[in-house]
Order: C-alpha cells, then structure tokens, then sequence
C-alpha cells in the first residue's frame, strides 16, 4: 500500500522537500532537492474538493448539491484550497459580511414564518442589515 507524502513538517510546520526519488522496478535512485507540486501539498478533503470542483465545471450550485453543503460552505472551502495554494483570497472580510448577512436574513424568515414577528417587523430588520 502507498501512502501520501506529508506535506508539511509534524515537528516545524514548514513545507517539506523532497530529497530522494526511487524507480520500483530498477531500484535507482536520485537524491536532490525537489519541490512537490501545489496540489500534492494540499490535505486530502482539500483535493477531494478540487476534484468534485473541476467534475462540476466549477459551478458551485453543482458543488452544492454533489457534496450536500451551502452555498457558503462551498465558498469556505473553495478559499481555503485557494490559500492552500499559496495565494491570497480578495475580499475575504467582505465576503465574510455577506455570509454573515445572509444568516441573519435567514434567521430573520425564520422568525417571520414562525409566527415570532410580523411581516412589518422582518421588513424593517431586513432593510437594517
């Protein structure tokens, strides 16, 4: 059975180099410095992701209802892979409000289709947000 190769150190943190490439059928072997791709370094549920991301042609509503999450899961996770990869995700804080907004406005019809506010009383908590 073959394993991953860890991308980060368990003792440091700090991303791991490949130092040594073997040939299973003629046992040579090659010693160096070399750096894994991107990808190889990203956790497994990161790549499981990236897989069903790419299956969907990168439409998130197809993401959604492959992998059973919210909208806002699957932009969570998309940004995390995204800084996986070493860049840096735009907007985040702005995007972070809107999620933010987005529960509340849920929470809110929540609260109006339970009989706890009136139509009114959503409207106006809506328009505040």
């Amino acid at each position: 059975m073959k394993y991953k190769a860890p991308g980060k150190c368990p003792v440091c943190g700090e991303k791991l180099t490949i130092t040594k490439l073997g040939c299973p059928r003629c046992s040579t072997a090659i010693e160096g410095d070399f750096q894994p791709c991107e990808f190889c370094r990203l956790p497994e549920d990161d790549l499981e992701f990236v897989k069903v991301f790419i299956r969907c042609r990168g439409n998130i509503k197809d993401v959604e209802k492959e992998l059973g999450i919210s909208y806002p899961t699957v932009r969570g996770k998309l940004d995390a892979v995204i800084r996986g990869l070493g860049f840096e995700v735009p907007g985040k804080d702005t995007a972070k409000e809107n999620d933010d907004k987005a529960a509340l406005r849920n929470e809110i019809l929540d609260q109006l289709s339970k009989g706890e506010i009136t139509p009114k009383e959503a409207t106006e908590k809506i328009k505040n947000l």
